[in-house]
């Protein structure tokens, strides 16, 4: 651990901040967190200097290129010792960088920042996942027993003190009916958090894909390696969004980053939650996102072992409308007092 002692600045946080205007840190795991945080990021109200802090993958360094960016080793879900390894990195970054505001989205990593943050006196903000539609994750319950740190929802009926809604990264979006079309062209992704495995999606397909259909398979921590297709672990950002708007249907785990991809592109997505149930995932928020994106019609459901060719051809009958005017997000409308134990 750093030695913190005799390192905090006065405890009057929106003095401190008027005197030394700083500029914001960005944290959040890479994946949809850190998709999410880069929608979010765009309608930051005033806008300020900003430095990213994630993992290194193919799809944070093309999704920040040209940002200022602090790559920290990848936290595995609940994987206690790989966050505390990476305290040390975070008082570090946040003691050299002086930010005015901490914002993460999560995963894990905002565990290493934002309680550091409070013991500098440093406004911070937790912006619960879009993925978290029933209950706040892990992530979300420890915080909450930070005093200090604000905390935010993306769901209107989960702002609850001490959450408020600060708008959401599924806000707009509009799926429109259109003729279905030949189905040539598919783009199936898996995500690629670690250690988690989806192969019952894979076998589905694979089942079910007419061999004239050119598949461009995603395929993360799945091993494939004994199974007759040509997977890839990883995409950069560029890759993944080129071959989804080449394709005529985008199969996909529930991942809120895959999601919002495709919707961004104008895809309205066959999503697969994972399961915890078949070890595919930590628990079964996934669910939580599928059955909230086909209240809002973007997105079409099916779980891994019911899929069937049909639900492909259907989905190349839409696409999807982007919003038009994204609502802006000012955090200092959104604070709460400190977050204290119940």
């Amino acid at each position: 651990m750093p030695d913190m002692a005799g390192t905090a600045p006065p405890a009057d946080d929106t003095t401190s901040s008027r005197k030394r205007p700083g500029p914001i840190i960005l944290v959040a795991s890479s994946g949809g967190h850190l998709s999410q945080l880069v929608s979010l990021s765009e309608r930051f109200v005033p806008t300020r200097a900003t430095r990213w802090v994630t993992f290194e993958t193919d799809q944070s360094t093309t999704l920040l290129r040209g940002k200022p960016v602090s790559y920290v080793p990848y936290i595995a879900p609940r994987a206690w010792r790989q966050l505390l390894r990476t305290i040390p990195a975070a008082w570090r970054e946040l003691r050299t960088e002086r930010p005015e505001i901490v914002v993460s989205t999560g995963a894990a990593i905002a565990l290493a920042y934002l309680p550091l943050a409070r013991l500098l006196r440093i406004e911070a903000h937790y912006i619960e996942s879009a993925t978290r539609a029933e209950r706040p994750s892990m992530t979300g319950r420890i915080l909450r027993f930070v005093p200090g740190v604000h905390l935010h929802t993306q769901h209107v009926a989960l702002a609850e003190r001490p959450w408020t809604f600060v708008g959401s990264v599924f806000e707009g979006f509009e799926a429109v009916a259109r003729p279905c079309r030949p189905l040539r062209k598919a783009v199936v992704a898996l995500g690629t958090i670690e250690p988690f495995e989806f192969t019952r999606l894979v076998e589905r397909l694979i089942d079910i894909l007419p061999d004239h259909i050119d598949v461009v398979w995603q395929t993360g921590a799945t091993d494939v390696s004994d199974l007759p297709i040509e997977g890839r672990r990883s995409m950069s950002s560029t890759e993944f969004e080129e071959a989804i708007a080449a394709a005529d249907v985008v199969v996909a785990h529930a991942g809120t980053g895959t999601a919002l991809t495709c919707l961004q592109l104008g895809v309205r997505p066959v999503l697969v939650p994972r399961r915890a149930a078949h070890g595919e995932h930590v628990d079964d928020h996934q669910k939580e996102t599928a059955d909230y994106l086909a209240r809002l019609n973007v997105a079409a459901v099916a779980e891994a072992d019911r899929l069937e060719l049909h639900d492909l051809e259907a989905a190349t009958g839409w696409h999807v409308r982007k919003p038009t005017a994204p609502i802006p997000i000012e955090l200092s409308r959104h604070r709460t007092r400190g977050a204290q134990p119940t």
